[in-house]
């Protein structure tokens, strides 16, 4: 791999890992944060899903954005931005302030993600893209899972504005090193931009996001959250409809037309869904149903992303020995039966055979993200990448946020079902099953891909055809 395949990568994967880092490791210190500014915890929830909103609105846009200005203008004022942000938040003296600021951090995160993929398929040698996707890959999966831990480290032995303020030179650094090492590759005849399809994609994503995010949580009355996902849901409906009839959606529902990008896309909704519940039910069992504390929890759940990190040499490898069909088909049983085995912790369970599962889980899950990421730019052309991200990000936004909500209503209706007043380790295991079976359904759709799938992403000889074998003969 030449230098600049393999610096690039950890540019873009250095900045995604500071906003998965930051979007989780709030959590943990809310209590901390409410009580320097003079607010409740329960407010300050705000500020969470405020984030979620400015995410789900400025994604969409994402992709016309690099096309028109450029992947290394974009992506540098995303971190700058995204840092700007930071710094409201570490100075917020009241909670309007710290909402403000997560509103900022969100539209620079918006454009972090999805532009950083779109620097990765432009800048890098098509062979070596499985290679860099692993490192767009890890943030994701390892930001979750360390993220309290480490909140909880930063505001018990620092201060929480230490959350907010690491992300400065991490963020200068980055914002150097993308001028340094990055084209600004633009696309040669943007098209115009979709300002309907931007607000209605906005309102229809931003409703769905955020109603699901909290749906089974109660942070609002119920009908207000049925409103609010019901109004996603109609705005949603209405940029289908407005898609058909504009040339240039904000959104390229087309691109579905694409085998591998539309099993990309299903099936990794599918997977997304059920692995996404993760982070939000594994703290709480070990926490609240096991009774460990925070720390103790946290040193268990970073057992999964050391298996992520150690997948990372192998992707390329296992790829061109068996090919994207195959290993996207089993390895999503194998992770999501991983993933049911957390079904089986009780208190009594050791913990080095709960590190263990989640070392291995870990270690399959980090394999299939890493080729779901990979296989949706198959076939894409150059000029669509940008689209082509903006859809997939929106996709796997709306996945996660789908999976803290069904993971959540199933520990409620167990709780309902048991007519239990309190949460306890049993009401867990159901929901554990639960999002493991919807992980596995996307086996099915992703053996329908072709044999030779991305065989050059993954740098592997396609099977030869009848009519090749027959001129051989």
């Amino acid at each position: 791999m030449a230098t600049r395949d393999r610096i690039v990568p950890l540019i873009v994967a250095v900045a995604l890992f500071m906003e998965n880092m930051d979007s989780t490791v709030i959590a943990t210190s809310l209590p901390a944060i409410a009580a320097d500014i003079g607010t409740s915890p329960l407010a300050l929830k705000l500020a969470v899903t405020c984030y979620l909103l400015s995410l789900a609105i400025f994604i969409p846009a994402s992709g016309w954005t690099a096309d028109r200005f450029g992947a290394r203008t974009v992506f540098r004022a995303a971190i700058a931005v995204f840092v700007l942000g930071s710094i409201g938040c570490a100075l917020a003296s009241s909670l309007t302030e710290f909402v403000i600021a997560r509103i900022v951090q969100g539209m620079g995160g918006a454009m972090m993600t999805p532009v950083g993929r779109i620097v990765l398929v432009r800048t890098i040698d098509r062979r070596a893209l499985v290679d860099a996707m692993v490192w767009v890959t890890l943030p994701a999966l390892v930001g979750p899972v360390i993220g309290p831990p480490v909140g909880g480290f930063i505001t018990t032995y620092l201060s929480w504005h230490w959350i907010f303020l690491i992300n400065v030179p991490i963020g200068i650094a980055g914002i150097l090193l993308v001028t340094r090492f990055i084209d600004n590759i633009r696309a040669e005849a943007p098209e115009p931009l979709d300002v309907v399809g931007l607000v209605l994609s906005g309102l229809g994503l931003g409703g769905l996001a955020f109603g699901l995010s909290i749906l089974g949580l109660d942070y609002l009355p119920w009908p207000l959250v049925v409103a609010i996902i019901l109004t996603g849901a109609a705005a949603a409906a209405g940029y289908l409809v407005h898609a058909r009839r504009t040339p240039a959606p904000i959104l390229d529902l087309s691109l579905l037309k694409l085998p591998t990008f539309r099993a990309s896309i299903t099936g990794g909704f599918l997977f997304r869904l059920g692995v996404g519940a993760v982070p939000f039910l594994l703290p709480l069992l070990l926490q609240v149903g096991f009774k460990f504390t925070p720390f103790q929890s946290g040193l268990i759940t970073f057992c999964s992303a050391l298996g992520a990190m150690g997948m990372k040499t192998s992707v390329t490898a296992i790829l061109r020995r068996f090919g994207f069909r195959n290993v996207l088909t089993v390895n999503a049983v194998i992770s999501a039966a991983f993933l049911g085995a957390c079904a089986a912790f009780t208190p009594a369970t050791p913990i080095p055979v709960m590190m263990a599962v989640l070392l291995v889980g870990g270690f399959f899950r980090s394999l299939e993200f890493s080729s779901i990421n990979a296989i949706a730019y198959a076939d894409v052309e150059p000029r669509r990448v940008g689209r082509a991200t903006a859809l997939a990000s929106v996709a796997q936004q709306l996945a996660l946020s789908t999976g803290v909500a069904v993971g959540a209503l199933a520990v409620d209706l167990t709780m309902q079902l048991r007519q239990s007043p309190t949460i306890t380790a049993d009401d867990f295991a159901p929901a554990f099953i639960l999002v493991a079976v919807i992980s596995a359904l996307a086996a099915p759709i992703f053996r329908r891909l072709s044999p030779d799938a991305g065989a050059d992403l993954a740098d592997r000889t396609p099977a030869p055809t009848e009519a090749s074998d027959h001129r051989v003969g």
